[in-house]
């Protein structure tokens, strides 16, 4: 193991610590660690970064992303306190090591770096969230249903603008050139090789599909170029959802391969943002009805690598565009489960979507990370399904899926 303390220009405090922290990994695939390091013992300005290796690497070489990033990205952002919208009334306080309980007593078990299994009881868990959920779209907004394909044309997260604002996100789906002789040799070298990844993009055909980072890009992408019957349209969808989250993945909170249940809003204005603000309420509603502490507020997607970043964020913030639900999950700590965002006229412009007046539509999203909730469903109450809160008990009680926990 190696380590080398790159020093910054200017430090780092604030609202900007967050950013930098959220961009470290994202540097080099080499870091396997990084400690944000403070001037003094009582203050909150990083003045250098700390970054272990498994292999040695060109720390100078580091230190030149590092300040690229810190320059371009993080101190150009307009330094915006963390405004709270909502907080739980729940005073409840979550255990400790969860997820090694879950692991040791087979509730989830991790196939990969991002990768974890749901067991009895935590699918139940995952399936009545849904369930709950399903039932406020339903009351308030009568979405239409769609169930989405698992790959996403590429074409779509480019038009929509995902490829350059996300880029560390991304994650592709690749097949072999259609061709005999690549089938044939590619297979003698599979025969061959005890490891295989390394021998396979030189013989892969273009790549169209990805897969898809969240499930509103299957919405747009299924109305674009049309002229919607109606003036306010609601669509609603569950479906796998991937993004590549360097080393940030820990237990359930950042996986690269998870389920979102997510409900689009297209038509006017006022529409829009009525309906992005009546479902936040619901959903607060609900926590405070299952007695999970948590709280609600304003945010700022990850926009990374783009000559805009800094300004996006900002922007984002500034407008509101964006809120979050967290759930505590350890003491001092909490996990987005949910975002509430308006998007104004962006994809309704990037795609061409009309409305019955000729007008490009608005938009706003809404979604869910099942996963998410869940987890910190297990960190407040524990698996045994007998200690959950009502409304998940009654759903979970008779179910194959919900067992007994421990």
């Amino acid at each position: 193991m190696h380590s080398y303390r790159l020093d910054l220009d200017v430090p780092v405090s604030g609202a900007h610590r967050d950013e930098l922290h959220r961009r470290v990994y994202y540097l080099s695939e080499s870091i396997t660690g990084f400690e944000l390091v403070t001037g003094a013992p009582d203050s909150d300005a990083v003045v250098a970064v700390v970054v272990t290796t498994e292999q040695p690497v060109d720390p100078e070489a580091l230190a030149e992303k590092l300040r690229h990033v810190i320059e371009t990205e993080v101190l150009p952002q307009l330094r915006t306190p963390p405004k709270v919208l909502w907080n739980s009334p729940s005073v409840r306080t979550p255990r400790t090591g969860t997820f090694a309980g879950l692991l040791a007593d087979g509730v989830v078990h991790e196939s990969g770096p991002g990768q974890v299994a749901l067991g009895s009881p935590a699918l139940a868990a995952l399936d009545a969230f849904d369930g709950l959920l399903r039932e406020i779209i339903d009351e308030e907004f009568g979405a239409v249903e769609y169930r989405y394909p698992t790959l996403l044309p590429v074409t779509a997260l480019h038009r929509s603008g995902y490829l350059f604002s996300f880029p560390q996100h991304l994650m592709f789906a690749a097949r072999l050139d259609g061709d005999v002789d690549t089938y044939r040799e590619f297979a003698q070298e599979a025969a061959a090789r005890e490891d295989i990844g390394d021998r396979v993009l030189h013989r892969c055909a273009p790549v169209d599909r990805c897969l898809p980072p969240t499930m509103c890009y299957h919405t747009f992408d299924q109305f674009a170029g049309a002229t919607l019957p109606a003036e306010n349209t609601v669509v609603t969808a569950k479906g796998g959802s991937f993004r590549h989250e360097s080393r940030y993945h820990q237990t359930m909170e950042r996986l690269a391969d998870f389920t979102i249940r997510e409900t689009v809003f297209l038509g006017t204005a006022e529409f829009v943002r009525e309906a992005r603000d009546r479902f936040r309420r619901r959903a607060t509603e609900l926590v405070e009805q299952l007695d999970l502490a948590g709280r609600c507020e304003v945010a700022s997607d990850p926009f990374f690598a783009g000559a805009a970043t800094a300004m996006q964020v900002s922007s984002q913030r500034l407008l509101e565009l964006k809120h979050e639900l967290h759930l505590d999950v350890g003491p001092g700590e909490s996990i987005s489960v949910g975002s509430f965002n308006l998007h104004e006229k962006h994809f309704g412009d990037a795609f061409g979507i009309k409305g019955p007046d000729g007008g490009t539509v608005y938009s706003a999203c809404v979604g869910f990370g099942l996963e998410r909730l869940t987890y910190a469903l297990l960190c407040q109450y524990g698996w045994d399904v007998d200690d959950w809160p009502v409304p998940l008990k009654e759903r979970c009680r008779n179910t194959p899926r919900a067992g007994r926990g421990m």
